[in-house]
């Protein structure tokens, strides 16, 4: 761990949680939304800990997972249609709060609570599994295909926890309309992943053999 790389996280961190809470309680007009604390409480306290976590036991991890400048023109789109996605459904989200156009009952809020904090534990086994992730599609110096755990079940475990933890999202913030505005991501996934196979097939040793070998991509049996 280095000076350089504990300041870049936190400084990352507290960032993401400032732009979150800006999208979200500005819109909403008040601080008083408890749905809107509920969500900033799922999703930083997590990513607080497993930043420590990595942080100490694995550094070179957390550097590539703070390294988000995507190289090629494709994945490019799809960082911004992500971007687009996010501010559309956080800005609805507070929207909805503010004006009260649908409300979900409880059960439904706590239902997507814990599927959002199980996603998250899916991803953190995800991480623990491949240590060759970073947020970019790239073939980094002797990378290897792993074809264990997760990733003996779906090519992308990673996508299909954020396609968990993403459309849990608008459904904690208790708002319809921010949901159908989610339902974007799947699209977007399936766009990068496919780029991103194209590139592993042709740049990574065995990748096209373990494509062959595991089947489905995101969802088990289905796709």
């Amino acid at each position: 761990m280095t000076k350089k790389l504990f300041i870049q996280a936190i400084a990352k961190f507290t960032l993401g949680v400032l732009l979150v809470g800006l999208l979200i309680f500005l819109p909403a007009g008040t601080l008083a939304f408890p749905n809107g604390w509920l969500f900033m409480g799922i999703l930083f306290v997590p990513m607080f800990c497993a930043g420590i976590v990595m942080m100490v036991k694995n550094p070179e991890l957390l550097k590539k997972r703070l390294d988000a400048r995507e190289k090629q023109g494709e994945q490019q789109l799809v960082v911004k249609l992500s971007g687009l996605m996010f501010l559309a459904g956080f800005i609805t989200a507070g929207l909805n709060f503010r004006f009260g156009w649908h409300t979900l009952p409880d059960g439904v809020v706590i239902g997507a609570a814990v599927v959002f904090l199980a996603a998250y534990v899916l991803y953190a086994e995800v991480l623990r599994e491949n240590t060759y992730l970073s947020r970019t599609i790239e073939v980094q110096e002797n990378q290897k295909v792993i074809d264990t755990g997760l990733y003996g079940i779906v090519r992308h475990p990673m996508y299909s926890a954020t396609l968990l933890l993403f459309l849990a999202m608008p459904l904690v913030l208790e708002s319809v309309i921010s949901f159908v505005i989610f339902l974007a991501y799947p699209l977007i996934i399936v766009k990068r992943l496919r780029n991103e196979e194209q590139v592993l097939a042709q740049e990574l040793d065995g990748y096209a053999e373990y494509m062959k070998k595991v089947k489905y991509r995101l969802i088990p049996l289905v796709w």
